[in-house]
């Protein structure tokens, strides 16, 4: 959780102003995407002297959104200030429909605007928290929704649209092109964007009402133990490490098929490391060579980017991409796909990580860290000093609260 730490401008501590958070998840064990992005957010407000009421769901799965969570009402508090999570049960997906009709989304296939509404909500539906909502609008001040994919915020943006915010979190994908989904993005009285990549996609798919480029906040931990996270999970040899979702929609597939390339064809003596929830499926042929060390806490995680030579980023659909902030803090450097707008960006900004198009650049870009460990600590700094002058909570809550004076 960011720090608690007083605005830059003091005129516009909100003090006992009262904001909502609604949000599909929330909780220290959903990792990187929005929700992360949300929680911390939130928690930042609270402890510069907002009153934070946050709306999710029970679930804790985003495959199943099986309810997990007790509902009702928790306050919690933290280093940063206490917040009031009121969780409700979700209605799982109608998986077949569901399918069927995000199939035809996948192909670029035409689905009229009804199709479209019979998709989403086909997906998870959270009908207590839309009536509570509903019913409890007026209670406050601004209302901050995201991501753009999710029923959630589909149905909640039209409740309050002149006191709603937006994080988007949009991707150059299937689903942003459809006109439910620009119909959103044109509805809230703010728009919250990561990254200058993603507002510019976002650009290209809607009319955008008033929007700034926050950019998200990345905690410094005050120190890291690689060796002793070596020590602890048996990692004996160098390694380069991914962290996040193992599926294809986040390029694992190719992740797997350039790494494979690499240590068959070329010879690369790094293993791979990878961390995050659910069960990867790793390619019998690199049976030995990829180690999954499952979902680890927090100070852990840093210390696995650190005990790293680099850290892998193969997703193309990336809308901040906290791992490659963390990974940089760090003192590793990136390696990322070029066809991801937003790392891509940011790895050319910062100078600070190499990309590759295809499965063949890939494994160079591994070779390359593997045999000029020089240029890979050089890129490391370039990238840590970014991320220390570019995405520090305290600037970040800055402009999160000077963008709500147009709101309120």
């Amino acid at each position: 959780m960011p720090e608690a730490s007083e605005p830059a401008d003091r005129a516009l501590d909100p003090s006992r102003g009262r904001l909502a958070f609604i949000t599909p998840r929330f909780g220290d064990e959903v990792v990187g995407g929005s929700e992360a992005v949300m929680r911390e957010a939130a928690s930042g407000l609270a402890g510069r002297g907002w009153e934070v009421d946050v709306l999710t769901t029970c679930a804790r799965d985003h495959y199943t959104w099986r309810n997990e969570y007790p509902a009702g009402i928790t306050h919690l508090e933290g280093k940063s200030g206490g917040l009031t999570l009121r969780r409700f049960p979700a209605i799982p997906p109608a998986v077949e429909e569901r399918d069927a009709l995000g199939r035809r989304i996948l192909l670029g296939l035409p689905l009229s605007y009804d199709d479209q509404c019979r998709w989403i909500n086909a997906t998870l539906r959270v009908p207590a928290l839309f009536r509570y909502f509903l019913e409890h609008a007026d209670r406050y001040q601004a209302v901050v929704l995201s991501p753009y994919l999710s029923w959630i915020t589909v149905a909640c943006v039209d409740v309050a649209p002149k006191r709603t915010v937006l994080m988007p979190c949009v991707h150059d994908e299937s689903y942003a092109h459809l006109d439910l989904f620009r119909a959103t993005l044109a509805k809230p009285a703010l728009l919250w964007f990561l990254s200058e990549p993603e507002y510019e996609v976002a650009r290209g798919l809607a009319p955008l009402p008033e929007h700034v480029v926050t950019g998200a906040g990345v905690e410094v931990p005050a120190s890291y133990d690689p060796r002793g996270f070596r020590r602890r999970h048996g990692v004996e040899v160098p390694f380069v490490l991914y962290a996040g979702r193992r599926e294809p929609e986040k390029g694992w597939d190719r992740l797997m098929a350039g790494f494979e390339l690499a240590v068959e064809t070329y010879g690369l003596t790094l293993d791979l490391v990878t961390i995050g929830a659910g069960k990867p499926i790793i390619p019998s042929s690199l049976a030995g060579r990829v180690r999954d060390l499952g979902f680890l806490s927090d100070a852990e995680r840093n210390n696995a980017f650190a005990a790293a030579e680099a850290y892998l980023q193969p997703s193309t659909n990336e809308s901040f991409s906290r791992t490659v902030m963390e990974s940089w803090l760090a003192g590793t450097p990136v390696i990322a796909s070029a066809r991801g707008a937003v790392v891509a960006w940011h790895c050319e900004r910062s100078r600070g990580g190499l990309v590759y198009e295809d499965d063949f650049e890939l494994a160079q870009c591994l070779l390359l860290v593997e045999q000029a460990p020089r240029l890979a600590k050089d890129l490391a700094a370039n990238g840590r000093a970014y991320v220390l002058e570019n995405y520090p909570w305290n600037e970040v809550l800055d402009r999160m609260e000077h963008s709500l004076k147009a709101i309120l």
